[in-house]
This record gives C-alpha cells, sequence and structure tokens, in this order.
C-alpha cells in the first residue's frame, strides 16, 4: 500500500461531550479525593485497608515533580549511542533527577447510581506512568504496562450495585526505563462511563469526510456497536449550532453501521481556520435510546506526493513545526489544559504550525485544543521498538503488547482533523538489518489497517544504515532526525520522492546567557554549566537552525521540519549530562518556565510572515568589558537594519548568501561594548526606515514588574495564570544580570502553584514560594480554588527591590 502515491483524507476529530442528565450514558470524572502513598504496601488492593497516613490528591497527578532533586536518581553509566558516542560514562540529571523511580498506589472509592443489569461500566485511563495493575473492589481487573498508552477495562461484572465501590492502581517505574523525565503516577486523567449494554463501542466511531468540493462535503461516519437491531441517527451542526444535515440506518454488517451525511459550502479546517463541526449521534432499538455522543469535527483533505509535497486543502503547505515532550516544566507530568493552551499560544505567535509528540503517545487534551487552536499533529507511539536504548524501557513489552498499543492509539485519536500523520518509532535501534525493516513494515501495516488514510513515517537517525537496508524506502514518509549532510543522497536513494525533517537542529542555549568570543561550536561546556544565546552552540550529531532553513527554502522536496524542542524539559541536560547539578534540557526555544529565548525570535523572524519582529541580542550589561569585542544579532522579518551604539553608527548589515547564518541574521561582528543604548533601525525593500528597537544598560536592581498571561480564570480549581516577574531598575530598564531571591505570597480565591526561572543547574523546589531570578526573571504560576470566585492577590518580595502586588480575578 503505498500512500506516498495518493493519500487524500478529510478527517473528523472526536471528542465525546456527554451531558450529566443524559439518561443514555452518564461520565464521570475520576478527579478529586484519590487516596496515595509512595510505599508498595501489601494487600492495597483491597477493601477495607487503613489509608492513614496516606496523601490525599486530585488527578492527574505527578507524585515526583515535588522533589527533592538528587544525582543518585539516575545516576548511571552509559553509552549513549544516539550522540555519537564511544565510551561509557557516568551521567546524572538524564530523567531529570527527580524521585519518579519506585511504587505509587491510587485508591478511590465511588457510587454506581442505577447500575442496572442492562448497564455496563468502563473505567478509562488516558495514560498511567507506568505498568499499570487496576484492581476494583480487591480484584484484578487489568494491566498495562506502557506509561503513554490510553486503555480502558469492561468493569461491570466487578461492581457492586449498591453502596461503595474502591478502585486501586498500583504503579512502578523501574530504574534505567527512561531517556527523559517520564513522570509518575495517574498523570492523566481517569473516567468511568456507564452506558447501556446495547451501546456505541468505546473508541468504535470513525469520521471521515472522503469527497470534499467547494460546494460539497460527504461526511462519513463509520460506528461500530453492541447489540442488533439497532439503529443510529445523526445530525450535524455547524459552530452556531444549527442542523444542517441528518441521516438514519439501520443497515448492520456485523458490529458496523455506517451513515453519509453531506455538508453544503464546507468551512474546511486548518491553521488559519480551524473550523469544527457537531455530530450527535443516538442509538435506538426500536424506540428506545440506547446511548449517545456528541462527536466534534473539521473536515479537511490531505494528501502526500513527490510533485507537491504535503496539501493540505489543496495548498501546498510546509511543517514549521516543534517537537515537544510531555512534561509542563514546573508542573511536571500532570496535564493540564491552561498550561498545554499557554505553550500552543506562544508557538503560535511564533509562526509554528505543527506539533510533535515526541516520543509518545500524547495527551487527549493536547489533540483538542490542537483541534481548536489549528495545529497539524504528528503522533508518535515510540521511543523503542524490540531492541533496547535503555534497560527496562519498552523492549521488554514489545513483542507482546506494541499492536495494542497502536491499536489504541488509532482507535482514540483517528478522528481528531489536527493529526496528518502517525509517527512508529523514534531513532530506534531496529533501524539496522532485514529484522528492523520487517518490524518497520509490521507496525506501519498495523497503522494502515487501523487507519487506511494517513501515512507513517519513524524518525530515522541511522540515515547511511536505513539506505542500507531499505528500512528508510519501507516508510510512507522518510523522516530524518539531523544528518543535514545525508539530505541529498537520501532524497536520491529513497523511493518517495519527498523527505521530512521529522528532528531537526538541537541548537543549545540558555536564556539570557551570552559567551564569548562568538563563534561557531559542537559540544561546547562551560564552567558554569550554561550554553551561549548567540545560538551558534549545537551537539555532535545536531546543527544550528539556519542549516535547516536553507534545505527548508531551497528543497522543495522537503516538506517541512519539527525542531527539537519548542520548551526545554525535564532530563536530557545535554552537553552537560556528565556534570551535576544540570537536570534538564538546553535545546527548547523556550526555556523551562515558558520564557522565550534568542532563538525564539530567530524562528519568528522566518515563520511569522504576518507580524514585524526585531529582536536585538546580547543584552547590554557588560560591566569589565568596556572596549572589548562584543557582537550584536539582529533576528528580524526585514532584510537590513543600521545599529547605533549610543548614536554612533555600526554600519548597515544585510541578509546575504555569504554563508547560512548571513542569510537568516543580521550580524555585527566588531562592535566594542560601551554602556549606554544600544539601537537598530530596520529598513523595508526600498531602504525606508520603517521599525526601531532600542536596549539600555540597566543601573542597580530596584523594583519588580509584574505582567499575567491571563487576568481572568476560571474557578475550577485547575485554570491557571503565569506571572512573569523581572527585576528592573529605577527607571524600569530590564537587570538582565539578577539573581535576587524572591519571595510570594498568596491570598483570596487562588493559591500558589509553581515557580520555575529556567535555570537548568536550579534545584530549587518548583512548589516552594520562592526562588532567585536567572538572567533577571522567574514566572510564578497561580491556581483557582475549586469554585471560589473573586480577586487573588500575589506578593512578590525580595531582599532591597521595592515588593510588588498584582492581582488577577477568578471567575
Amino acid at each position: 500500500m503505498k500512500l506516498i502515491n495518493h493519500l487524500i483524507l478529510g478527517l473528523a476529530c472526536w471528542l465525546v461531550f456527554c451531558a450529566a442528565d443524559d439518561p443514555a450514558r452518564q461520565v464521570y470524572l475520576l478527579e478529586d479525593d484519590w487516596q496515595f502513598t509512595r510505599e508498595d504496601v501489601s494487600g492495597a488492593e483491597r477493601p477495607g485497608l487503613s489509608t492513614e497516613g496516606w496523601q490525599t490528591v486530585s488527578v492527574p497527578h505527578d507524585w515526583a515533580i515535588y522533589g527533592p532533586f538528587d544525582p543518585e536518581v539516575d545516576k548511571q553509566t552509559v553509552l549513549i549511542t544516539q550522540n555519537n558516542e564511544k565510551v561509557a560514562t557516568e551521567k546524572t540529571g538524564r530523567t531529570g533527577a527527580l524521585p519518579h523511580i519506585g511504587v505509587g498506589w491510587y485508591r478511590k472509592t465511588f457510587t454506581v447510581p442505577d447500575l442496572t443489569s442492562d448497564k455496563k461500566a468502563l473505567l478509562v485511563f488516558d495514560g498511567a506512568m507506568s505498568e499499570a495493575q487496576v484492581y476494583v473492589n480487591g480484584q484484578k481487573v487489568g494491566e498495562r504496562p506502557y506509561g503513554y498508552s490510553y486503555f480502558y477495562f469492561d468493569i461491570t461484572k466487578y461492581l457492586k450495585k449498591e453502596g461503595e465501590n474502591l478502585v486501586a492502581v498500583r504503579l512502578e517505574n523501574r530504574p534505567f526505563a527512561s531517556r527523559w523525565y517520564p513522570g509518575a503516577g495517574l498523570y492523566r486523567k481517569v473516567q468511568l462511563i456507564v452506558k447501556d449494554q446495547v451501546s456505541f463501542k468505546h473508541w468504535g466511531t470513525f469520521i471521515t469526510t472522503p469527497f470534499i468540493s467547494d460546494d460539497q462535503a460527504k461526511v462519513r461516519i463509520q460506528s461500530r456497536v453492541n447489540g442488533k437491531d439497532v439503529r443510529v441517527e445523526a445530525q450535524i451542526k455547524d459552530a452556531a449550532g444549527k442542523v444542517i444535515a441528518s441521516n438514519s440506518s439501520s443497515q448492520q454488517f456485523g458490529d458496523e453501521i455506517e451513515l453519509n451525511l453531506g455538508i453544503l459550502s464546507p468551512q474546511l479546517w486548518g491553521p488559519e481556520h480551524p473550523n469544527l463541526y457537531h455530530a450527535e449521534l443516538k442509538l435506538y432499538q426500536g424506540d428506545d435510546l440506547k446511548d449517545a455522543e456528541t462527536i466534534r469535527f473539521g473536515v479537511r483533505e490531505i494528501s502526500y506526493t513527490a510533485e507537491h509535497g504535503f496539501l493540505l486543502n489543496g495548498e501546498s503547505t510546509k511543517f514549521k513545526g516543534v517537537c515537544l515532550h510531555h512534561d509542563l516544566g514546573p508542573l511536571g507530568a500532570a496535564v493540564n489544559t491552561a498550561a498545554l493552551r499557554r505553550q500552543l499560544t506562544i508557538l503560535k505567535d511564533m509562526g509554528c504550525n505543527a506539533i510533535r509528540s515526541s516520543h509518545n503517545m500524547p495527551s487527549m487534551e493536547q489533540l483538542e485544543l490542537c483541534d481548536e487552536m489549528g495545529f497539524l499533529f504528528l503522533a508518535e507511539s515510540f521511543d523503542e521498538w524490540a531492541k533496547p536504548k535503555v534497560q527496562n524501557g519498552y523492549n521488554r513489552f514489545f513483542d507482546e503488547w506494541a499492536e495494542k498499543d497502536v491499536i489504541n492509539l488509532v482507535h482514540a485519536t483517528r478522528n481528531h482533523p489536527s493529526i496528518v500523520m502517525w509517527s512508529s518509532g523514534n531513532e530506534v535501534p531496529d533501524q539496522h538489518g532485514s529484522v528492523g525493516v520487517k518490524r518497520a513494515r509490521w507496525l506501519q501495516d498495523i497503522f494502515h489497517r487501523e487507519d487506511p488514510t494517513r501515512p507513517v513515517t519513524v524518525g530515522m537517525d541511522q540515515v547511511n544504515a536505513t539506505m542500507k537496508s531499505g528500512f528508510g524506502a519501507v516508510m510512507d514518509i522518510p523522516g530524518l532526525n539531523y544528518r543535514v549532510h545525508l539530505y541529498e543522497e537520501a532524497y536520491e536513494r529513497f523511493p518517495q520522492g519527498l523527505i521530512l525533517g521529522s528532528e531537526t537542529a538541537s541548537t543549545v542555549s540558555s536564556r539570557g546567557i551570552y559567551k564569548f568570543p562568538v563563534v561557531q561550536a559542537k559540544n561546547k561546556t562551560y564552567d558554569d554549566l550554561q550554553c551561549s544565546s548567540y545560538d551558534l552552540e549545537a551537539c555532535s550529531w545536531s546543527n544550528v537552525p539556519d542549516d535547516d532553513f536553507v534545505l527548508q527554502d531551497d528543497k522543495p522536496w522537503v516538506i517541512g521540519e519539527f525542531v527539537w524542542t519548542g520548551f526545554d524539559y525535564l532530563g536530557e541536560p545535554t552537553p552537560y549530562d556528565e556534570m551535576w547539578p544540570s537536570r534538564s534540557s538546553y535545546f527548547g526555544i523556550c526555556d523551562l518556565a515558558g520564557l522565550p529565548k534568542d532563538r525564539y525570535y530567530l524562528y519568528r523572524s522566518r515563520w511569522n510572515t504576518k507580524d514585524e519582529t526585531l529582536h536585538v541580542l546580547p543584552h547590554w550589561n557588560w560591566e569589565g568589558r568596556e572596549g572589548e569585542v562584543t557582537p550584536v544579532f539582529v533576528y528580524t522579518n526585514y532584510d537590513s537594519a543600521e545599529l547605533f551604539v549610543n548614536g554612533v553608527s555600526q554600519g548597515i548589515q544585510y541578509k546575504s548568501r555569504e554563508s547560512n547564518q548571513h542569510r537568516y541574521r543580521l550580524m555585527w561582528m566588531d562592535v566594542r561594548y560601551e554602556p549606554g543604548t544600544l539601537k537598530v533601525v530596520a529598513f523595508d525593500k526600498a531602504g525606508n526606515p520603517v521599525a526601531e528597537k532600542e536596549i539600555h544598560t540597566a543601573g542597580k536592581p530596584h523594583h519588580l514588574e509584574l505582567e499575567a498571561d491571563r487576568t481572568v480564570i476560571d474557578a475550577d480549581g485547575k485554570d491557571l495564570s503565569y506571572v512573569t516577574v523581572t527585576v528592573v531598575d529605577r527607571n524600569g530598564n530590564p537587570c538582565p544580570n539578577a539573581t535576587n531571591q524572591l519571595n510570594f505570597s498568596m491570598s483570596g480565591a487562588g493559591e500558589f502553584r509553581a515557580v520555575c526561572n529556567g535555570d537548568a543547574t536550579s534545584l530549587e523546589l518548583f512548589h516552594l514560594p520562592t526562588m532567585k531570578t536567572f538572567s533577571g526573571k522567574l514566572v510564578v504560576t497561580l491556581q483557582s480554588l475549586k469554585d471560589q470566585t473573586g480577586e487573588i492577590s500575589l506578593k512578590v518580595k525580595g531582599k532591597g527591590l521595592k515588593p510588588a502586588t498584582f492581582m488577577i480575578k477568578a471567575e
């Protein structure tokens, strides 16, 4: 099956919204009042066990994010083949140095009203980290080893029809089981679904739009059902709630009923206009309503061809994407919609249009937001197949569980319009040899069988091996991780006629930190364990952004890129994984606190074609460097600019093809530092000044400035506001070298949730209300209280600084 030749799909995303008073089915979010312990308690699954001394927590929950950081947690002597290492060395911080290893137990009691003999109950997990064993009323109902997999159990026969029921979950994270911080616990939502025995099967509805024109779109709804002699009725509603199509069918083939409906003048889904519809589905047996689902979906068409690359709704589209690990910085792995929305909002402003879930199955909340906000999505499955990267990784489960995990991934998410490609793996050691080729084909065939509408890729780092073995030729879409020097050869050798940059750049930098002299370097390290934000430092296997820009711009057969990474993440502190206390990555375009690094504006200048970008680096506080060469870079969408130091022109620079860097950056390499004002004036193509930016040498730290991403949040106990705190001088100029210890206090209808400064070497705990600023900034996260409305007050203090207060509202 060669999807690469011609693949067209109009796809619907499915999000099931069931009102609590819907008589057809009940959906209960098992969120509050879980009892939790880090002890491996014998008999913890049994009713009647005393939980005195256990914590009461809410799910999603990550037990490890509260620390403390400890180098012994993940100290290991290891050779990382992905880093081209030849000798094993002792490494720390590889998985974030947080206490995620060990066993945890969760217990929750619940009742199930009106559980009659004609009802069934499903216990649904969006993910559980990891090796989950699930019990109901003391009896084991099932297990799932993969921490990122979605899974569910029919627990009907285990439930009491009256009184309280108990669900207990044992989780275990083994040492040497991950290459990054995996989180720990019930880090994604848990639901109980009660419905009729005659019902829609869980994840059993697949909605596609196989025909789309300007005038109409055909909507195909394929529903798998439990029961015979049933009828499915469907209504499609537009964004205003108006019914625009309806149909019904009782023609059943096995367990499937198919309906076809038409939408006139369809509003297509895409990054610029993420239009969505709703389909209301009802299942009848005779005149009795047995089940109902409301499914939000989008209409869009995709194709991948050698002639046109990736076409979205008939338009050639490049992936301007980033890779994201699943942790949310100081919140850990516990899913939070507000935190995910903040990430995507920041990326949207940068001009990013695509996300790769690296290297795991994405959360439902992330996919829902990508549908709503207009992000293309590359949904990944595994970081390991049968051959190990780490001792206790997924290789232990691959033979037994890989097919089951892929099926659940596809069935649970296949209707999201944002997903335009699957990935069956990332940099798997199985790339070598004929056995690996067979595994690649086997997995790809499973994806095709369960969803014949999307192509499959693999992130390949062993490109020479995949060209030799045929591994790369098997894939629908050949994905290259780095290896920019092999793009041309791979294009010639692979038959598909296109290449995806499935993982690119891996440039390293620390926000607000600059090193001299300014030169390109690989694996460069410094005594302070930071990386230069001149954006010229990379790893031995990787490169700086400009090298990928050239391929994206000059090679029409390169269909886009996914940069490693959009945000810093916990673990993998390359190039300092042998140097404690580094414990998080330096790869992010934004830091762990979500603050943009300089590199953000380099990508923005190229990707965001609507808004002006004019960004100057470095900062201009260099006491002790007076008279020394201090290069100045400007990242801008304009082609030329003039630089001034204290009013004296340093000349005009133009973008050119002199080098990859000159093509995308304006660089003044011979500027000598003197305190005062750095000013840049940008010119349009006609040479007219159109924009300017100034940076001033700051005086001593004087006071604090506070700015929130949102000033009104929902009073649901989950919503967040991120407040950026900046140390400034008397005149309001940011102090870029400030490292003041700040303290935070809260009052009103909210609570302190976390704080982060973006420093990969900081061992201060995220959940305590104190932290030093890093490069003059940090971010405080506030959370609403459940069902409490009103003002939330944040007060920030620091020795020698005028304190500041900020108010937001919970409604």
